[in-house]
């Protein structure tokens, strides 16, 4: 039985999304057709692609289009296309709820801009993937009218846009999907979206680069045939000799960008195929446009975005570049082409000689592709060396997390990929610096290069840690990505500098000193660590600290206290991790409860302080303490006690 027609209201996310879109000032209203036309060549994307395995599904409709229909006096506009279409299920879960638009980050994005009243731009409604609902900026009513390919029913959804739809099943004499929009009456300046020249406009700019004819049926003159003409007794044609007909016409070129020579393609062009492959309407950072030939033949057209999707540390997160062979389309999200550190890339790789029923198996083991990845992982490195300072920052801010995946992933590029990498240090100012120039720094006695790793870069610069290697004018990498602990782990040196946690292992540091004030703190420091035995493994003189009284730290092979709230914060059950107590013997409260504890070993005191010591280590590298109420009172009792 065909399922009858209901009325659903949308997902709450949703509706916000459409009552900031219709109640908007919108910034550029002609993108509402750029995202359903793009949409409309997604769909046949997705149809070429599944019909090389079920050649059935495309059947006798084999001419792949999208048709525009207008009608200036009923006020109407219709975007069709013959692709993949889709069933019921699909249609209410895409459209009439959250499932895969992107509302909440679109909504989140929205707040933290503070645009909830100001005009909504194109870069929000492309980077979160709410193309769909941009229809409603023109469109009173919305009616989405599909069928899947290789379905017999089609489904119908229509609506107003004020937080409900109806859904049905309908009937369609052939696959893909039609929207048809009602459209709202255009103000005094305001483009008439029925109009021709609009639509044309509309679609040069945006839409050159689809790979399938838009087309739309327009008014023409063309000359009468003379067998049809009645002529005078001279011979001269009576009366006109062309009439008006409606023809088809195409709208775009259709060009393939990448197969043009980059001599004869603007900067304009090149930005607007990106904004048509990427959905992202901030300019690309930059392109990389290349055509091999040779024993392996390829074209390659890459984009460095210039701005980090919100999903891109997302499970669901696709990489960016397209597949296609001769100008046909292969498949997206090819992870074959580039490794994961360069999933953000967008483009198109054009390899005339694969198979075009290629499948992913295949491709992972596929020497020309191989052969290409290899090509272009150089390319892009020698793309991003090449990138002016400031660019190259604003690059690394954006994408510099996940470009030091490479490192640990990437044995063979890891020298390369260590070149690339940035990070702030004690001294940068907060600017970026590049391991070579941190070797360049390094004083004469300074051997080793040190880091060290937080969630803040804050606290890390003021962390105790850091105390004695300030001092020295030794220089210390702030790695506050999480990525950099698995970094630290693969890496182990550069440019024959060993790297060396300013947190873990001794310092060696005024080694000798140290020595002497471990015998004569060894009594004092065996009470601390029975006292604490359930807290730390160790309690020993600092080669560390030079103002504060204590830290924590860790054997040369220990898991650090970062890297043990990055696996805590991931659900992950660990062990206890004790860790190492330093205490400064050179601060006078060591040096006061040493007196007290030779005096009497039994004073109470002393299990409070040695409490007082740990909990001041924890809350100098930033981490919580197990009880608070117990550190106020002692800190409580200490400051009566100074006061009297």
């Amino acid at each position: 039985m065909a399922r009858a027609k209901e009325t659903r209201q949308f997902q709450t996310e949703v509706q916000q999304v459409l009552k900031l879109i219709i109640n908007s000032l919108y910034s550029n209203r002609d993108i509402f057709m750029r995202e359903l036309i793009s949409n409309a060549s997604d769909a046949i994307d997705k149809l070429s692609f599944k019909a090389q395995t079920d050649t059935d599904l495309i059947g006798d409709d084999n001419e792949f289009k999208i048709r525009i229909t207008r009608d200036g006096i009923k006020r109407t506009l219709e975007i069709a296309d013959n692709g993949i279409g889709m069933t019921y299920d699909e249609v209410n879960d895409n459209i009439g709820t959250i499932a895969k638009s992107g509302t909440a980050a679109f909504l989140e994005a929205m707040q933290a801009l503070n645009q909830k009243e100001a005009p909504l731009t194109p870069e929000l409604i492309g980077q979160f993937g709410v193309g769909f609902y941009s229809a409603f900026i023109v469109a009173e009513k919305v009616t989405l009218i599909t069928r899947a390919a290789g379905e017999e029913t089609a489904t119908q959804w229509e609506s107003s846009g004020d937080g409900a739809y109806t859904i049905e099943e309908t009937t369609k004499a052939d696959r893909g999907t039609t929207i048809r929009l009602e459209l709202r009456k255009p103000d005094k300046d305001e483009p008439d979206y029925t109009d021709e020249w609009t639509i044309r406009n509309i679609i040069k700019k945006h839409s050159d680069f689809v790979a399938y004819p838009i087309v739309m049926e327009v008014e023409k003159q063309e000359p009468i045939p003379e067998s049809e003409q009645v002529l005078d007794s001279e011979g001269k044609p009576i009366g006109e000799t062309t009439r008006t007909v409606v023809r088809d016409e195409t709208l775009n070129s259709m060009k393939a960008i990448w197969a043009r020579d980059k001599k004869e393609v603007s900067e304009d062009e090149y930005k607007e195929f990106y904004t048509h492959i990427s959905h992202d309407w901030n300019p690309p950072l930059k392109h990389l446009h290349v055509k091999l030939e040779g024993t392996t033949e390829y074209t390659a057209l890459l984009y460095l975005p210039s701005k980090a999707p919100f999903d891109l540390f997302q499970p669901e997160f696709k990489h960016g570049v397209q597949l296609y062979c001769r100008r046909v389309f292969i498949m997206d999200d090819c992870k074959e082409l580039l490794p994961e550190y360069f999933s953000f890339v967008k483009g198109v790789v054009d390899a005339p000689d694969l198979n075009l029923n290629i499948s992913r198996e295949i491709l992972q083991q596929d020497r020309l592709v191989l052969n290409i990845r290899k090509n272009l992982v150089k390319k892009l490195f020698d793309l991003l060396n090449g990138l002016e300072k400031e660019d190259y920052d604003k690059f690394y801010d954006e994408f510099g997390a996940i470009l030091k995946i490479g490192i640990y992933t990437d044995p063979a590029n890891q020298t390369k990929l260590a070149d690339l990498a940035r990070f702030k240090t004690t001294t940068s100012d907060g600017a970026w610096a590049s391991l070579k120039a941190y070797v360049e720094r390094m004083p004469a006695d300074q051997k080793e290069i040190y880091y060290l790793t937080g969630d803040s870069p804050t606290t890390l610069l003021n962390s105790p840690h850091l105390e004695q290697l300030k001092a020295k004018s030794f220089e210390v990498l702030l790695m506050t990505d999480p990525v950099d602990e698995w970094v630290v782990q693969s890496l182990t040196e550069y440019d024959g500098k060993p790297l060396k946690s300013a947190e873990k292992g001794d310092l060696d540091i005024d080694a000798d000193e140290t020595k002497d004030q471990e015998e004569q703190f060894k009594d004092l420091f065996g009470f601390i660590r029975k006292t604490l035995q359930d807290q730390v493994k160790e309690v020993k003189p600092s080669t560390r600290l030079l103002d504060s009284v204590a830290c924590l730290s860790g054997d040369a092979h220990d898991m650090s206290g970062y890297m043990a709230k990055i696996m805590q914060s991931a659900g992950k059950d660990l062990p206890p991790n004790k860790r190492v107590l330093e205490l400064n013997t050179k601060h006078p409260v060591l040096d006061k409860i040493k007196q007290i504890y030779a005096t009497d070993q039994s004073d109470a005191r002393l299990e409070d302080y040695s409490r007082l010591l740990y909990d001041l280590a924890v809350i100098g590298e930033g981490g919580k303490i197990e009880n608070p109420s117990q550190f106020g009172k002692l800190i409580g009792d200490l400051m009566n006690s100074a006061l009297n």
